[in-house]
């Protein structure tokens, strides 16, 4: 009796299989996002250089660093949300396994919300 409940986690090729490559997706959105993270660590330094340094040609370089930052940081945001779509969406696939039908499915989609102990 204990073992039909938790049968839909069991360690099946299958289910083995969404792991390793949906763990690879993690890696590498976590990879280039910190790559980008890096880069406009550089990118703000050089900024705050050229803020400080006064000098014209520096100054007016900061408008083109300053948009590379912008879409550097857009690319993290979207970095962040196909990664929380990827795992929504590996939630209900390895949920569609499960002997329990579509209960876990369900409670996949309000896993992603915060939920407070009553």
């Amino acid at each position: 009796m204990e073992g039909d409940a938790f049968s839909g986690f069991g360690g099946g090729a299958h289910h083995h299989q969404i792991d390793t490559k949906i763990l690879q997706t993690f890696q590498k959105s976590f990879v280039q996002v910190q790559d980008l993270l890096d880069q406009n660590r550089r990118l703000i330094n050089e900024i705050n250089q050229n803020q400080e340094s006064r000098v014209p040609d520096s100054l007016s370089r900061n408008v083109g660093l300053i948009r590379e930052l912008n879409n550097n940081i857009r690319r993290v945001v979207d970095l962040y949300a196909g990664l929380s779509s990827n795992f929504a969406k590996s939630m209900d696939a390895s949920s569609e396994g499960d002997s329990s039908g579509g209960a876990l499915r369900s409670d996949a989609k309000a896993g992603l919300k915060r939920n407070r102990p009553a």
